[in-house]
Order: structure tokens, then sequence, then C-alpha cells
């Protein structure tokens, strides 16, 4: 799986607005995983989502990124099998890449998918 990473902290400071986070329309998975969509276009989805430190390790499914995935780590910190990846970070995952992400801690993610997502077994 090809990935491209690079740390923004030293360009930029992530400052969550907590009230306004909370005033988005969240989609509870019922594991500590909710999901906000932020914008939809055909396969294309941007998405923020917010995951509960008390989640369940497999509280993602293991997925195929059609078109790729570009994320940006908010709060808190995702790994996979490529990594662990901390607040500011950017990472891309190449076209057709298959993971399942965990978080670290309360994580708060915004991810947009250019293709869409597959779920796989």
């Amino acid at each position: 799986m090809g990935l491209l990473h690079r740390s923004l902290n030293d360009i930029l400071r992530i400052d969550l607005k907590v009230d306004a986070l909370e005033q988005l329309q969240w989609r509870d998975f019922g594991n500590g995983l909710s999901m906000s969509r932020l914008a939809r276009q055909g396969t294309r989805e941007m998405i923020l989502y917010r995951i509960a430190a008390t989640a369940a390790a497999d509280a993602f499914l293991k997925h195929e990124h059609i078109g790729g995935e570009f994320y940006l780590v908010l709060r808190g910190k995702i790994a996979d099998e490529t990594g662990e990846y901390g607040e500011g970070d950017l990472v891309f995952l190449d076209p057709k890449s298959v993971h399942m992400p965990r978080a670290v801690g309360d994580t708060v993610v915004l991810v947009l998918w250019p293709e869409g997502v597959r779920i796989v077994d």
C-alpha cells in the first residue's frame, strides 16, 4: 500500500471548536465511533469521524479506498498497518489501499474519499 504522510504542525495550529462540533449531525455506530458527513457529491465524500478513547479496536471495519483516502488528524491519534499518526498529521493512502484503522485516545479526524469506500473481508 502506498502512503504519503507529512506532519503540518510546523505550519499550522489546530484549534477545534467543540461547541461547533456538537452542532453537527452525527451518526453514532454504537461502538464508540460517530460520523458526520460534511459534504458529498457523487462518490466523493468529506467526513468527520469522532472516536471515543473507549471505542473497540475493531470500531472501523477493514475497508478499501477505491480512489484513495486523504485524512487530517485533528485530535488524538489514528493507527493502522502503515503506522501511527497524531494531531496535525496529513496522510494520503493510494487508490485501492486496504486498511483497518483504530483510534488511540479520543480522536477527531477529517477524511476525504475521492471515490468512496468498500468494506472487505
